[in-house]
């Protein structure tokens, strides 16, 4: 059973996180939240962005909170969810930074991608932390290429809005509709 993945729950990982000397980014459902600067809708995880070198610490640091990671048919050592008994869950992406700056997301031959460099520039806030997260571009961009939902056409659309970018093509039609 999921329970949310309250603002409270972000912001205190966040801190504990930089007391530790950890840089995280906040991705998916929450970093489009801390770009908007107000929580939109509830999450049952959050989805955070760290480098290689610091995996090991955030593990050791949720098992000491109960989390376990939970096994799934797409988990990979870059990509993996840890989830405690209440439901809450976090969901990793590990990056290895190269010389420009860019996350490479994952060993090169599986053929991931990256996070390019200004992808990692976003911030926003949660509850009025100043917190490190994906660009507002960079979402809108990892928003397509799949079959999107409701929420995702939520996403989209406010991050267009707020920042002034362009709706993908492939959400105009739909986007359209929810704007109504």
């Amino acid at each position: 059973m999921k329970s949310e993945m309250t603002s409270r729950d972000v912001t205190e990982f966040y801190r504990q996180m930089d007391l530790l000397g950890i840089e995280i980014w906040i991705d998916a459902g929450w970093g489009v939240d801390a770009l908007l600067g107000k929580q939109t809708r509830t999450h049952v995880d959050l989805d955070i962005v760290l480098r290689k070198k610091d995996r090991g610490s955030v593990i050791e640091f949720l098992r000491k909170r109960g989390f376990r990671e939970i096994p799934r048919e797409d988990s990979r050592p870059w990509n993996f969810v840890m989830g405690n008994g209440d439901g809450k869950e976090v969901d990793f992406h590990i990056i290895v930074l190269d010389d420009e700056g860019n996350g490479l997301y994952g060993p090169p031959e599986a053929g991931e991608g990256m996070y390019p460099a200004d992808a990692l520039q976003g911030r926003g806030t949660v509850d009025g932390l100043p917190v490190r997260c994906i660009s507002p571009e960079f979402q809108i961009r990892s928003h397509t290429g799949y079959e999107f939902d409701e929420t995702d056409v939520k996403d989209v659309t406010a991050l267009a809005h707020r920042f002034g970018l362009d709706i993908p093509q492939e959400y105009l039609s739909v986007s359209t509709k929810a704007d109504k």
